[in-house]
């Protein structure tokens, strides 16, 4: 394991024209202590879990001393927010440190969020709060932990320096890694400013970077962007399977890799509501929990439309045109395992659309239905009280229960074999926006115990974890209706 000034750094977005991002020295918090910081990154990075304890480490990931090989930079980009097209936004509040090589020779991006103003800042101070921060956080180990691709965080450094939103708040900085930060709306402020140039060069970085496997073939921007439909679609899936609510699905916010990117007013299902709006901001529920698919694909329309320099109308169209399949194929793929069965069959379709119509009208808690569902007893005449008792009437759930029995008989399904299957699917703890609130109270409060004890619970949402069981639960009163907007 590797101490701080052993990190090795290959800065590739820096080496791109002058055009591609602003070079910004970072404005740190004067006493920036840490926080929390994630035993999984620290790993990714290669870093001994030793060099925490140095003053070293807050200033390095503060930004008050850079290591020698970092370049910081503010990238730039545009993105249609809310559906209207910005056309110059860019990281206001982010600096990309530089890339680093982990251990096994993968490289990410270490960028530092809260670290002070950039020519792209709007005005704005490019700080951060801690309650952002901490939401966060929490948010990109508990969707990696459900098998999401996503964003990582190394750490939080808190402050005592006030940050002023609509109240005086306690500052914090994050260090998030990726394996890039481009953009949907990178590529779109290059076509937008026509500069198509860039938009060349942008795709051939980021397919030599990632895609190598399309590097120097013929159609690869084409086939470039199949692919990031594709992993579009598939993250939007994985998404719904688990009930979570991104809240913002500006372009901007949207990964050219398919990672979850930019965790601003997210949450997860608690009662089951198809129309669910996690974001105060978004008064017409654009970015509602049912059409994330839908926005994605407006997304991917609109990428499509910035690489039109590149492919072809008609091979922009055609590609899109894989959405909905590719969409729908993952979706039924995760439901398939949340209910335990092992083949695909095309009443399946229908068996998970009645069950959720169910769901919607008793206002069933998603996550905790789904987690009671692995006790399912097929056994001809078993009452399964424990799953009848999350519906009103109770007796509305046993016509379904009945088909449901059917169906895994058909299949052979053993009750053993798929109780300890779905105890590796059906989590118990997700992160819900009261469990991340009390986090994040605490923590204002000068007590982070509480941030480390729920990233311990979300990286392992699967295990029981006796004793905390409470923060399986459902949304106590004062938690239910939680306003989360799109201020940091």
């Amino acid at each position: 394991m590797a101490s701080l000034e052993q990190l090795v750094f290959d800065n590739s977005y820096a080496r791109l024209p002058p055009g591609f991002a602003a070079r910004v020295a970072p404005a740190p918090f004067p006493d920036a202590y840490v926080v929390s910081v994630n035993p999984a990154a620290l790993r990714l990075l290669g870093l001994d879990a030793e060099e925490v304890a140095r003053p070293e480490f807050a200033r390095v990931f503060g930004g008050a001393t850079p290591l020698p090989g970092m370049e910081p930079l503010a990238m730039v980009y545009a993105g249609h927010q809310f559906g209207v097209y910005v056309p110059r936004l860019g990281d206001g509040r982010a600096l990309l440190l530089g890339e680093a090589r982990g251990p096994d020779g993968d490289r990410w991006d270490l960028q530092l969020k809260g670290g002070g103003p950039t020519p792209f800042s709007r005005g704005g101070d490019g700080r951060a709060v801690l309650r952002s921060t901490v939401r966060e956080y929490l948010a990109g180990e508990a969707l990696h932990a459900l098998g999401i691709p996503t964003t990582r965080a190394l750490c939080i450094l808190g402050s005592r320096t006030p940050v002023y939103r609509e109240e005086v708040e306690t500052g914090a900085m994050l260090v998030r890694l990726a394996p890039s930060h481009v953009r949907f709306g990178t590529f779109e402020f290059f076509h937008h400013t026509e500069q198509p140039g860039h938009v060349a060069t942008l795709a051939d970085h980021v397919i030599t970077a990632h895609f190598p496997h399309l590097a120097g073939q013929e159609g690869r921007y084409a086939r470039f962007f199949a692919e990031v439909v594709e992993r579009t679609a598939e993250l939007v899936a994985r998404w719904q399977a688990v009930g979570f609510a991104h809240g913002v699905m500006n372009t901007d916010n949207m990964s050219i890799l398919g990672l979850t990117l930019d965790y601003g007013p997210y949450g997860f299902l608690d009662d089951f509501d198809p129309g669910f709006v996690c974001n105060h901001s978004d008064h017409q529920g654009r970015y509602a929990f049912d059409q994330q698919p839908r926005v994605a694909l407006w997304n991917l329309a609109c990428l499509g439309e910035a690489l039109l320099t590149l492919i072809t109308e008609d091979e922009a169209r055609a590609t899109l045109t894989l959405f909905q399949p590719t969409f729908a194929r993952h979706f039924l793929t995760r439901m398939r395992e949340k209910l335990g069965l092992t083949g695909a069959r095309d009443e399946d379709r229908s068996l998970l659309e009645d069950l959720f119509s169910l769901m919607a009208g008793s206002h069933v808690d998603y996550t905790r239905f789904f987690r009671a569902l692995n006790r399912f007893d097929s056994s001809p005449g078993a009452r399964n009280d424990a799953l009848r008792d999350h519906f009103l009437p109770p007796e509305g759930f046993d016509g379904w229960a009945e088909r449901y029995r059917a169906r895994l008989e058909s299949e052979g399904s053993v009750d053993g074999e798929r109780h300890a299957r779905l105890d590796r699917v059906n989590p118990k703890y997700v992160l819900r926006n009261w469990v991340a609130q009390q986090a994040i109270a605490r923590a204002q409060e000068g007590d982070f115990a509480e941030v480390d004890r729920v990233l311990a619970l979300v990286a392992a949402p699967f295990d029981e974890h006796p004793g905390h069981e409470a923060y399986a639960a459902s949304p106590p009163t004062w938690g239910r209706h939680l306003v989360v907007s799109c201020s940091s």
